[in-house]
C-alpha cells in the first residue's frame, strides 16, 4: 500500500512538474508573438503572479529561463522583468542585498526601454525591499512612483496596490491618519474596479490601523476578514501577517494566551515554506512573551528568530545593500548629468539652427528686395538648398526626442515618418523656389530697366549739354 502511494505521488508530481514546463514552453512562444511592450509585459506578471505567491523557488528557476530566452532574443521588455522577478525572490527568501542587487540591474534595463508600467513594477519591488530594511522615507518615494505611474496609465489596479503599501509603511512609522487613508483608498479602489479576489493583505493594515486607535472590535473583524482570504488564496505570506496582526494586537491588549496562540500559527503558516524569513517577527514575540514564564520555549523561539533575524539583517547583508544603493544613486546622478548634458546640446544646436536659418532666409530676402544689383537665379537656387537642409536638420532636432519617445525606439518608424517628412518639405521647396526665381527674375528685369532709363537720361543730358555748347 505504502509503494503504490508513493507511485502515486511521484507520478502526480511529475506529470505537475511537465505541466508547469508546457505552460512556461507555451508563454516563451506567446511573448514571442505579441509586439506590444505593455501586452508584453501583462502576460509575464499574469504567468508569474501566482507562484511567487506560494512557490518562489518555482517562480525564480522560471525566471532565469526567461532570462536567457530574453538575452537571446534581444527582449529588453522580458530581460528586465525577469531580473526583477529573480530579484524579488531572493527578497522573498531574506536575501535582501542579492535581491536589491538584481532589482537595480532590471532598473537599469528598463530605463533604456522608457515603459512606465516596467518602471513601476521594478519601482514597487524596490519599494518592498526597502520597507522591508526600515527604510521607510526611500520606500514610501518608490511607492509614490507607482501610485503616480498607475493614474498616469489609467492602470487603477497598480495604484490600489502602491496605497496599500504606503498604508502599511506609515503604520510601520506610527503615522495613522497616514495608514488609515492610504488603506481606505486602496480598499476602495479595489472595491471600485472589481478587484476584490485578494484583498487579504488591505484587512490586515486596516486591522492594524484600528487596533493602534483603540477600535478592537473593528481591529479584530478585519483581521479575521484576512485571515480568511489568505486562507482563500492560499498565500502563506498575507496568511502569517493576518495571524501576525491578531498576535500583536492580543499582546497590547494584555491577552497574552490568544497572543501567543496567533504568534504559533503566524509561525506554522511559513515554517516549512520558502518564506522563513518571515518567522522573526511572531518567534521574537513568542520569545518575550515566555521569557519570565517558560525558559524552554523562550529559548526555542528566540533561536528561530535569531536564525530567521540573521539571513535578513546581518551586518554583512546591511553593508552590501548600503553599497547597492550607494552605487546606484552614483548612477542615477550619473544618468541625470547625461541626460541633461544631452538635452542643453540639443538645446544648443536648435539654437544654431534657428541661427543659420534666420541668415540664410536674410541673405535670400535681401537678395530679392535689394533694388541696387542684378542677382544670378543660381544664387537663390543654391542658398534655397541650404535652408532646404537647415530646416531639415531643425526639425529633425526638435522632433527625435518625441519620435523616439512614440516609435519606442524603432529606427524603421523613426525612417518612415524622417522620409514622410522629406516628401512634404521637398514640394514645398520646389514652390518657395519657383517662387523666388519669379520674383527673382522680375526685380531683375526692374533693376535694368531701371538702369536702361537712367542711361537713356544721361545720354539726353549729355547731349543736350553739347546743344548748348
Amino acid at each position: 500500500m505504502k509503494k503504490i502511494i508513493l507511485i502515486i505521488f511521484f507520478t502526480v508530481r511529475t506529470l505537475c512538474a511537465y505541466c508547469q514546463s508546457e505552460n512556461f514552453n507555451s508563454l516563451l512562444i506567446l511573448i514571442d508573438s505579441v509586439k506590444d511592450d505593455t501586452k508584453r509585459l501583462e502576460l509575464i506578471n499574469n504567468f508569474f503572479d501566482e507562484s511567487s505567491q506560494i512557490n518562489p523557488l518555482t517562480d525564480i528557476q522560471n525566471s532565469q529561463k526567461l532570462l536567457l530566452h530574453a538575452q537571446k532574443g534581444n527582449d529588453k521588455i522580458a530581460e528586465s522583468i525577469s531580473l526583477a522577478k529573480i530579484g524579488h525572490d531572493y527578497r522573498v527568501f531574506g536575501n535582501t542585498a542579492k535581491g536589491l542587487e538584481y532589482t537595480y540591474k532590471a532598473l537599469e534595463i528598463a530605463e533604456q526601454t522608457n515603459n512606465l508600467s516596467l518602471l513601476s513594477t521594478i519601482k514597487h519591488n524596490l519599494g518592498n525591499i526597502y520597507k522591508d530594511r526600515e527604510d521607510y522615507p526611500r520606500a514610501i518615494n518608490y511607492y509614490l512612483y507607482e501610485e503616480e505611474a498607475g493614474l498616469k496609465l489609467k492602470d487603477y489596479e497598480t495604484c490600489s496596490d502602491a496605497q496599500k503599501n504606503l498604508g502599511a509603511v506609515y503604520l510601520l512609522m506610527g503615522k495613522l491618519d497616514s495608514a488609515l487613508m492610504y488603506s481606505q483608498r486602496s480598499y476602495e479602489l479595489a472595491l471600485r474596479i472589481g478587484k476584490t479576489d485578494n484583498l487579504s493583505y488591505t484587512f490586515t493594515q486596516l486591522g492594524g490601523v484600528n487596533s493602534k486607535l483603540g477600535n478592537g472590535l473593528v481591529a479584530v473583524g478585519y483581521f479575521n476578514l484576512a485571515v480568511s482570504g489568505a486562507i482563500k488564496t492560499k498565500y502563506p505570506r498575507e496568511l502569517n501577517w493576518a495571524y501576525m496582526g491578531l498576535a500583536e494586537h492580543y499582546y497590547v491588549n494584555k491577552q497574552i494566551d490568544s497572543s501567543a496562540f496567533y504568534a504559533k500559527k503566524s509561525i506554522e503558516a511559513v515554517q516549512n515554506t520558502a518564506f522563513y524569513n518571515m518567522t522573526i517577527k511572531p518567534a521574537k514575540l513568542l520569545a518575550k512573551i515566555y521569557r519570565n514564564t517558560n525558559s524552554d520555549s523562550a529559548l526555542k523561539y528566540y533561536e528561530i528568530f535569531t536564525k530567521a533575524n540573521d539571513s535578513l539583517f546581518s551586518t554583512k547583508a546591511s553593508q552590501q545593500t548600503q553599497l547597492i544603493t550607494f552605487e546606484n544613486e552614483l548612477r542615477q546622478n550619473e544618468l541625470f548629468a547625461e541626460k541633461k548634458k544631452t538635452e542643453d546640446q540639443r538645446k544648443q544646436n536648435i539654437q544654431f539652427a534657428l541661427i543659420a536659418i534666420g541668415i540664410v532666409s536674410f541673405i535670400i530676402l535681401y537678395l530679392l528686395l535689394s533694388h541696387s544689383f542684378i542677382t544670378n537665379t543660381k544664387v537663390i537656387e543654391f542658398f534655397g538648398v541650404i535652408a532646404l537642409l537647415i530646416v531639415f536638420e531643425f526639425l529633425n532636432l526638435f522632433l527625435h526626442p518625441y519620435l523616439d519617445r512614440y516609435t519606442d525606439h524603432s529606427p524603421v518608424l523613426m525612417l518612415f515618418i524622417l522620409v514622410c517628412l522629406a516628401a512634404i518639405l521637398v514640394p514645398l521647396h520646389h514652390r518657395v523656389e519657383k517662387w523666388a526665381t519669379k520674383k527673382l527674375v522680375e526685380k531683375n528685369k526692374q533693376v535694368r530697366l531701371a538702369n536702361a532709363k537712367k542711361t537713356i537720361r544721361l545720354l539726353s543730358d549729355e547731349k543736350l549739354g553739347n546743344n548748348n555748347l
